[in-house]
């Protein structure tokens, strides 16, 4: 991760059979399991580590991932501080999906409308790419809808889509879903065959921050 189409296909066969074994600290080797960002950047507080999800719901694979992700974040030590970034790579039709994420943030919706909004998109295929179209969905699902179409508009909302584009360049990230630890390591996972795996990455990143 970042992984091309033709890369996702092998790691999502391959997932269908027995992940690789857990991977330490000592055996990551950057370039295969990771990559560092040339200007290093975390929001995180002092004595805390970061760890952001790069993601659009306009992405099949995300919506697997954040499956994998739900009881893994749940179960990360307190030191971590995991956020969700999600990214538009210039497609307007993928900037309001972003819009939608972070309405529903807003609106206190997220945790309930998350998942159904990537198996929408990313499964059936409903093409949640236009205001109407996100605006008819959200209706469907009693979603208030007055506040969420404030939440949608708000100038909060177009500055927080564009601050994760630029996060985004920032951190060289090229496709989604990608991972990266403390603001410092990008989780690659070139022999990643599971999502799994990639988490187990991350986790030996989260050790490799707290040292340095």
């Amino acid at each position: 991760m970042p992984l091309t189409r033709r890369r996702f296909n092998q790691f999502l066969v391959g997932g269908l059979g027995l992940a690789l074994a857990p991977i330490t600290l000592a055996e990551l080797q950057e370039g295969r399991d990771w990559r560092a960002i040339s200007r290093p950047q975390s929001e995180a507080p002092e004595g805390k580590i970061e760890l952001l999800k790069f993601f659009s719901y306009g992405c099949p694979f995300c919506g697997q991932l954040n499956q994998v992700m739900k009881p893994w974040v749940e179960g990360l030590p307190d030191d971590v501080v995991f956020r969700r970034v999600p990214v538009s790579f210039n497609r307007s039709a993928w900037a309001n999906l972003s819009r939608v994420y972070f309405a529903l943030e807003a609106t206190g919706e997220l945790e309930r409308l998350n998942q159904e909004v990537f198996d929408a998109v990313g499964q059936r295929r409903e093409r949640l790419f236009t205001e109407q179209a996100i605006m008819d969905w959200m209706d469907d699902r009693d979603v208030d809808m007055e506040q969420f179409s404030q939440a949608f508009h708000a100038s909060r909302t177009q500055t927080l889509v564009a601050r994760s584009d630029r996060l985004q360049s920032r951190f060289g990230v090229n496709s989604v879903p990608t991972l990266v630890v403390d603001g410092r390591y990008v989780v690659v996972g070139e022999d990643a065959r599971t999502y799994q795996d990639l988490l187990d990455i991350a986790e030996g990143l989260m050790d490799k921050a707290r040292e340095a």
